[in-house]
């Protein structure tokens, strides 16, 4: 008798888009493991990430503005939410896995720092060999949860979070082996760029950094002058761009709107990422981890208990960067007060 995985495995070889990636058909776990009777694997995939630790975290982690006063500036948990909508969006109309998808959306930021940027930053330059927040996303999935582990996902979420990312760089990179393997992770790439150069863009209006009449007129004329129609307007693209090929290979722009998207992208870094305010904040948490990480290195025996009993094979070095990247805003500030800052009812 068929399971309900069966069932649902069947569905998709019936209704997804030939260039789908099938779940039946996945490259298989990092390590062995029975199926779910009821669950595709990718949607497995999906649900440990939505349960493991370092997403409840996102919550709690900055995308640009530092401890905000209003309450409706971006998070980075809802940044990766905002993504995978726009994701999930795109892979319907186009016949993809939604559940792949998903899970590549839900998880390619898990392993940013707290302090958004800037804390990837500090840690980049402090820790021997760099650090990358995708890289550390993976090794979060790998090796960090349950406990060291790891989520055990399938082969293509893992490519698909590893390959998200690429900051300053082409959206859509001319070397074959950045991109992800799966449409699927193409769409989360590209997904990521919608996503943040335009809410980065609502938030820095509301904030008062930049005004409406900042914004590069082509890209109030040429995207729409709400956040809604800008989303529009690049999701009608690209899924015209990809709908005219004659085999869907890659996920894409038009040469023109790629064109305004990293007009705008560059807008942002000049005007916003770089502006005094937010670069205030930035220095002020670039010395919060800095001097957390020393801490730690200098004081062996104050890094929380699990960190040395569950990952002895584990340089230190290595040990004491996951422990700070891990780390919430909120529980960065205060570790940092308890650390640094005397009590006052200690002071005579």
């Amino acid at each position: 008798m068929p399971t309900i995985r069966d069932i649902l495995e069947e569905k998709e070889r019936e209704f997804l888009a030939p260039y789908a990636t099938l779940s039946s058909q996945t490259k298989g776990r990092l390590h062995p493991e029975k199926e779910d009777d009821i669950r595709p694997a990718f949607q497995h995939d999906r649900d440990r990430i939505i349960h493991s630790k370092a997403f409840r975290r996102l919550k709690h982690k900055t995308q640009v503005f530092l401890s905000p006063a209003g309450d409706h500036y971006r998070t980075r948990l809802t940044h990766t939410l905002e993504v995978s909508q726009i994701a999930r969006t795109i892979a319907k109309a186009l016949g993809l896995n939604e559940d792949l998808t998903e899970a590549i959306a839900l998880g390619h930021d898990l392993g940013h720092t707290p302090f958004g940027h800037a804390g990837e930053s500090v840690l980049d330059r402090i820790v021997s060999g760099g650090f990358r927040h995708y890289e550390q996303s993976l090794r979060v999935v790998d090796i960090l949860e349950r406990e060291g582990k790891g989520l055990n996902l399938t082969f293509e979420v893992r490519d698909g979070i590893l390959k998200h990312s690429k900051g300053l760089g082409d959206i859509i990179p001319s070397e074959k082996e950045q991109l992800p393997l799966t449409l699927e992770g193409h769409i989360v790439r590209i997904a990521d760029v919608i996503a943040y150069v335009n809410h980065d863009l609502d938030d820095a209006l509301r904030s008062g950094i930049i005004h409406t009449e900042d914004v590069p007129k082509e890209i109030l004329e040429g995207l729409g002058t709400t956040h809604s129609r800008r989303i529009n307007t690049l999701v009608v693209d690209i899924l015209q761009t990809s709908l005219h090929q004659d085999t869907l290979t890659l996920i894409r722009f038009s040469p023109e709107t790629e064109r305004l998207v990293l007009t705008l992208r560059q807008f942002l870094y000049d005007s916003v990422y770089t502006s005094p305010q937010v670069a205030a904040d930035f220095q002020k948490a670039s010395k919060i981890l800095e001097d957390l990480f020393s801490y730690f290195m200098e004081h062996r025996d104050s890094l929380p208990g699990n960190w040395k009993t569950h990952h002895d094979d584990v340089p230190y070095e290595r040990r004491v960067c996951d422990f700070v990247a891990g780390m919430t805003d909120q529980y960065a500030m205060q570790l940092y007060q308890e650390i640094f800052l005397p009590h006052p009812w200690m002071v005579y």
